[in-house]
């Protein structure tokens, strides 16, 4: 069975669900976000796509579990798996020891690194001295704030609950800079039309403390599902499924090492 079958099978079983009106005991339900593109985003008629999708239903079809797929705001994640909103975050969420104290992790399903994002020709230094009064935006909740907290705590740092109102912002003026995920930035913003004059700034941030050691699907404490969809995981590696949803993507294959 092709990848694109396999997913569209999967697609359709978790609709099926809505018609019926009850939810299977087998089914899986992903906690998505789905304005975090390439690995998210809602389309014109609704629906949600993405490499974070397509992970999401590959891992159901591997586990020959429905799937249903469940909007959530970035921020609100975690507390919403805690509550039972869902069994699983497939939202491109670093594993982090912070977030080991909420909530177990499988095995990363991908690693890449962060970084900032400004107009063409800026100048700002990227030390605790340089960013002082600079307006630098990320995404609440997350490895960045994070990160430009500890670094750059005199930086004027606006928080929101979109990576899109982020991008919004800086394209107003009204950030100096931004900072996330590079292959995000890249199919995001800097390769669309918003994204024109505008470029990376800096290196690579490397702040494992804060950003963790790769991205993973998260579960409630003590929760076994972690361990099959680890072995989902490795199954999906092995197949080959896991290439196709990368290379529909992505031109490097973004597991990392």
């Amino acid at each position: 069975m092709s990848l694109k079958t396999k997913l569209l099978a999967t697609v359709l079983s978790a609709t099926s669900l809505f018609a019926g009106g009850t939810a299977m005991a087998d089914t899986l339900r992903m906690g998505v976000e789905g304005a975090y593109a390439p690995f998210s985003k809602k389309e014109a008629d609704g629906t949600l796509s993405g490499f974070d999708i397509d992970i999401a239903l590959a891992l159901c079809a591997e586990l020959n579990r429905e799937c249903e797929l469940v909007e959530q705001e970035w921020d609100g994640m975690i507390p919403a798996l805690i509550a039972n909103k869902y069994d699983a975050i497939v939202a491109s969420m670093s594993i982090t020891e912070d977030r080991k104290k909420k909530v177990d992790f499988t095995e990363k399903y991908y690693f890449t690194p962060s970084r900032f994002i400004a107009k063409e020709g800026t100048e700002i230094e990227l030390t605790q001295e340089g960013t002082k009064g600079v307006k630098i935006g990320v995404l609440r909740g997350t490895t960045l704030q994070c990160h430009v907290e500890k670094m750059y705590p005199d930086a004027d740092i606006k928080l929101y609950n979109t990576q899109e109102d982020v991008f919004a912002d800086l394209v107003a003026g009204r950030l100096d800079l931004q900072l996330n995920n590079t292959l995000q930035a890249i199919d995001g913003f800097l390769n669309t039309p918003q994204g024109e004059g505008f470029a990376f700034l800096g290196e690579d941030v490397d702040d494992i403390e804060c950003m963790g050691e790769g991205t993973g699907i998260a579960v409630r404490k003590g929760d076994p599902l972690a361990e099959e969809l680890s072995a989902a995981i490795k199954a999906i590696r092995a197949n080959g499924t896991y290439d196709e949803i990368n290379d529909k993507y992505f031109d490097i294959d973004i597991y990392g090492k």
